[in-house]
């Protein structure tokens, strides 16, 4: 496999199959075995394509006079992996046409021909110009949206989420922000290793650091299982917890929704330093192994059940994480199809998961215990609106979240958000991780 089928054979797989490109590219690139430099171009040519799918689909639809879902999954997929070398790679625009329309060998002659007319097309009018004018058509948020590669309902939830901190100013520095590839962060296991071995430069995480560059999986830390490759305002959020109390020796703690296991492995090891003992629960069976590969190491339960369901064992834990699902509009940094693969209508069903989890926790945690309520969306729906009707349904404390991110992270630039913290891409570099500490008061 050539580095450009490997990325459309991703970029297939994502939109045809619902996969995660974070999953696919790395057992395709396994596959192939290519070169380092074939690698690297496959990656960027994957997460490329899927991060500015927006801009590529509405020049196709342009160019082509019909609407995307009136082209066939093959050559939709050559020509948004065509537009992305045209638009953003170091690749010459014969070239760029020549070899994706290679890609298309064994399919009809009619397919080649229209893939080829198009990027050929993109190539002479020039695809930054057939952009232009299209952005030009539109006003206000349509046009941010199109410019910025974001479907405007995520965009106007970002806003909405930024101006509930006065900082709405800052929405266009968000988008950019979305659209830059990140770092990789690492963290140090506490007791394992320290933030000092990993190299890389330090983080907003005091066990976190980002790699310069290089293969996450094949630094000598993470080989050792000392080591973890985590973002880290995922850190920041499993080490809050923690830092919200001083912890007693013999404390029970929860991990209400573990997997894939990051946070798991860094309670598992922080847990393991201060005497207490961690359960981490999946309700997934294929992440509850994934969660088992992550803390294999530690003396920790994993268990497979519905989060929902602890509501039936209270006051049984000191201190319960509940990582919730969510949207995860707010990693579309990692994640760049996931903001294609989300809708509004997600919205409202996770956030009813949500309260549901944040309940049971709520039952579940001893009075004067502390739940950290968690998610990768900063949407107002699934951060602020789901922790006020818990406090209203339940005798709890809403603990200064913003003093213990501090001590954490000294230094930290944190927006006001009534107790909560919400970090930020472009202000932190982190994912757009929203944390709420809560203490059951009886």
């Amino acid at each position: 496999m050539t580095a450009r089928s490997v990325a459309m054979s991703v970029v297939l797989d994502v939109h045809e199959d619902d996969v995660f490109a974070n999953l696919a590219l790395p057992s395709r690139l396994q596959q192939a075995r290519p070169s380092t430099a074939d690698a690297a171009f496959a990656t960027e040519l994957t997460y490329g394509t899927l991060r500015w799918q927006g801009q590529y689909d509405a020049v196709i639809e342009a160019l082509a006079s019909r609407p995307i879902t009136q082209i066939d999954p093959e050559p939709l997929a050559a020509l948004r992996i065509g537009m992305h070398q045209i638009a953003r790679m170091r690749v010459a625009d014969h070239a760029a046409v020549h070899e994706t329309v290679e890609l298309m060998q064994g399919q009809a002659s009619g397919r080649r021909g229209f893939v080829n007319a198009l990027l050929r097309k993109t190539a002479k009018l020039g695809f930054t110009t057939i952009l232009d004018d299209l952005i030009a058509e539109r006003s206000g948020d349509d046009a941010l949206a199109l410019q910025h590669s974001h479907p405007l309902w995520i965009l106007q939830s970002l806003r909405r989420s930024l101006a509930a901190e006065g900082a709405e100013a800052e929405l266009e520095s968000l988008l950019i922000a979305d659209n830059d590839p990140p770092a990789v962060h690492l963290a140090a296991l506490p007791g394992l290793t320290t933030r000092s071995k990993l190299g890389g430069t330090h983080t907003a995480s005091p066990v976190g650091a980002a790699l310069d560059s290089g293969d996450p999986a094949s630094h000598p830390l993470v080989r050792a299982q000392q080591a973890r490759v985590q973002d880290s305002g995922s850190q920041l959020a499993a080490l809050a917890l923690v830092r919200a109390q001083a912890v007693a020796k013999g404390e029970r703690w929860l991990d209400m929704c573990a997997g894939p296991g990051g946070k798991a492995a860094l309670l598992a090891a922080t847990a393991r330093q201060a005497g207490a003992t961690l359960i981490a629960n999946e309700v997934q069976p294929h992440r509850a192994k994934l969660v088992e590969r992550a803390i294999a190491q530690f003396e920790t339960e994993v268990t497979v059940q519905d989060g929902r369901d602890f509501a039936d064992e209270p006051d049984a834990f000191d201190r319960i994480l509940v990582d919730a699902p969510c949207t995860g509009i707010g990693a579309l940094r990692r994640r760049p199809e996931s903001r294609w693969r989300k809708r509004p209508s997600d919205v409202a069903q996770l956030a009813d998961l949500q309260h549901e989890l944040l309940d049971a926790a709520l039952t579940a945690v001893k009075p004067g215990g502390i739940v950290a309520y968690v998610t990768c969306s900063p949407h107002l729906a699934e951060t602020s609106g789901v922790v006020q009707k818990a406090i209203r349904q339940h005798s709890v404390e809403v603990l200064d979240t913003p003093s213990v991110i501090t001590q954490l992270s000294p230094g930290i630039e944190l927006g006001g958000r009534d107790g909560a913290v919400q970090l930020w891409p472009h202000r932190h570099e982190t994912d757009a991780m929203f944390v709420q500490l809560l203490r059951r008061t009886e």
